[in-house]
């Protein structure tokens, strides 16, 4: 899976890697990082899925600590483990994702019922709220150490049925604690999705354990 410089201008930088054969209406995974990362920062784990899929990396919109964020941090709940999206920064990057899904999808003549998110940490928190606000737009989602944002847990929108969902968490996750990852499967399967929880023994990571059930579920679900 060579890395190719994106030839798309998206409201969101991104990397861009089309599938090894026929990039015209293949299925694609678009990629949302965690805090303080970039674009490049999952292709590791983009190079395990599936040859056939467009890799869209999406580059969160705020510089922080050499990397960039989605949004601040809400810490009037407490400390990190009760965080929450900081609203207007939150509404502004699903926004920006979401358009840069539809420019991308053009652009790259991807097939637009056969998209998937894939988020690590902000990204996976990102992605689920994404997918609560229009599961029409998404075909699968895999969201690893995150949770569902207070804003979004009351949304039980049509088409979220049978929807599926990977929710990764880590036993030793001091950042978003496995109970938090845990109350966004419930959710999800309280209003219809079909859930798959992986649960690893490591922290604010992910082990080649996980690794393994992320491909074996994009595997089974991005043909």
């Amino acid at each position: 899976m060579p890395d190719t410089a994106p030839d798309a201008d998206l409201p969101l930088e991104h990397v861009h890697v089309a599938p090894d054969d026929g990039p015209e209406n293949a299925p694609a995974v678009f990629v949302l990082h965690g805090r303080g990362a970039d674009e490049e920062d999952l292709l590791p784990v983009a190079r395990h899925l599936p040859d056939d899929l467009h890799v869209v990396s999406l580059r969160a919109p705020d510089p922080l600590q050499g990397g960039y964020t989605w949004y601040e941090l809400d810490l009037s709940a407490g400390g990190l483990e009760s965080s929450q999206p900081d609203a207007a920064d939150f509404r502004r990057s699903l926004d920006l994702v979401a358009e840069s899904v539809d420019a991308a999808a053009e652009a790259y003549a991807i097939d637009p019922d056969r998209m998937g998110l894939l988020g690590f940490s902000q990204g996976a928190i990102t992605s689920l709220s994404l997918l609560v606000e229009e599961p029409d737009r998404y075909a699968w989602v895999v969201a690893l150490h995150g949770y569902l944002a207070d804003a979004h847990s009351d949304l039980a929108p049509d088409g979220i049925e049978g929807k599926p969902v990977l929710v990764g968490a880590g036993a030793g996750d001091r950042v978003i604690p496995a109970s938090r990852s845990a109350a966004a499967a419930d959710r999800l399967e309280a209003i219809g999705a079909d859930v798959t929880r992986g649960n690893y023994p490591g922290g604010h990571g992910i082990g080649q354990e996980e690794l393994a059930d992320v491909v074996a579920f994009v595997e089974a679900r991005a043909a």
